[in-house]
Parts: C-alpha cells; sequence; structure tokens
C-alpha cells in the first residue's frame, strides 16, 4: 500500500494532481484545503496518501495534514459516504471547524455540504462524536501557496462542479465573489464560505 509520495507537482486540476516520483506520474485526488496550500507546479510535494483498493479500481488520495488524512478516513466509515462526499467535507470545512459542528450536533450546517443529506449529517454526528476530538492539531507538511493560474475563474468553477455543486450554482457564486487578481484559490475559499454561510 502507498502510504506517502515525495516527488515533482507536475499538475492540478482540481481536484486531481499528477505527481511524478522516480519517472512514474501518480494520479492522485486532492480536497481544496489540500490543493490551497500547495507550491507552484515544477516543485517538490510531499503528500500523504490514502490508497484506495477496490474490485474494479485503485485510487490515490493526498493530503498535506496528518489530521486531513485521518479525518477522510473516518468519513469513509460512515454509511453513505464515499470518497467524492469525503473529499467535498475537507473542501468545505477546516478540521477543526467540522469537529465542533460534530460536537455541537449541528446537522443544518453539515446539510450545506455538497452530497450530505439529512439522514446522513445525523449518522456523520452520531458515528464521529467519539472521533473527531484531536483532528485540529495540524501534522504533516504545510508548503507555500502557488502562482495564480492564468484562468482563475474558469479552474475555479471546475472545482466547484468536481465537488458536487449545480453548474448554475457555480456560476452565481463565482460571479457574486469573484474579484480582479483572485486566485483560484482565492475564488473557490470565498465560493465555499458563501454557500455554507461561513
Amino acid at each position: 500500500m502507498i502510504g506517502r509520495l515525495r516527488g515533482t507537482l507536475i499538475s492540478r486540476q482540481p481536484p486531481s494532481l499528477l505527481v511524478e516520483v522516480a519517472g512514474v506520474g501518480y494520479e492522485v485526488e486532492a480536497p481544496m484545503s489540500t490543493i490551497y496550500d500547495l507550491p507552484a507546479t515544477g516543485t517538490e510535494v510531499i503528500l500523504l496518501i490514502h490508497h484506495a483498493v477496490k474490485e474494479d479500481s485503485v485510487a490515490l488520495y493526498g493530503f498535506l495534514r496528518e489530521n486531513e488524512r485521518a479525518l477522510f478516513r473516518s468519513l469513509l466509515k460512515v454509511s453513505g459516504i464515499g470518497a467524492k462526499i469525503a473529499l467535498a467535507v475537507l473542501s468545505g470545512v477546516s478540521t477543526d471547524h467540522f469537529a465542533r459542528l460534530v460536537h455541537a450536533g449541528d446537522v443544518v450546517a453539515l446539510t450545506k455540504i455538497p452530497g450530505i443529506g439529512k439522514k446522513t449529517a445525523e449518522r456523520i454526528v452520531v458515528e464521529l462524536r467519539d472521533r473527531v476530538d484531536g483532528l485540529s492539531t495540524p501534522g504533516g507538511v504545510s508548503l507555500p501557496g502557488a502562482a495564480a493560474p492564468l484562468d482563475a475563474a474558469g479552474e475555479a468553477t471546475a472545482a466547484l462542479q468536481q465537488l458536487g455543486y449545480k453548474p448554475v450554482e457555480v456560476s452565481r457564486l463565482v460571479q457574486k465573489v469573484a474579484a480582479d487578481g483572485d486566485s483560484a484559490e482565492a475564488i473557490i475559499r470565498k465560493a465555499l464560505r458563501a454557500a455554507l454561510g461561513n
């Protein structure tokens, strides 16, 4: 099983990354919380990996911090939550904010995350309340942010749609929050805050 990758960041098209390690390119999916803090393409990156093997597929999920990988793995154990929804959770809220929502039993706030309905939010509160302690402690490697891409609004739009937001909603959010000079990460962060009411 692959637990960690150290190599060159070749490309990023949220939520997908391509990391080259010793001449081999690994496709990795990552939450926006990790993508925000990635270095520029062409530089070295270290990712903590969750290696998922199913009957018909193999997938790698990458994180810069151990607490995010731990939350991702905990979410996968909740009935009705797959990798896509788990990535959406990590993209929408920080691990410590998520822990506070779970401890508070805030089902309404949890349902604002794409893919999470009321029943799933209730299961999260019940099943994860005892597992989220300690998630706010940072771990792993945090690297400087990257330079803004050429088409920040377009990249932000694509990333938000990958997270499960509908095209019409994404268009409205991006138009509402985007400002001249914003990077894709800045637009995504502001759009997620607006969507989640933060």
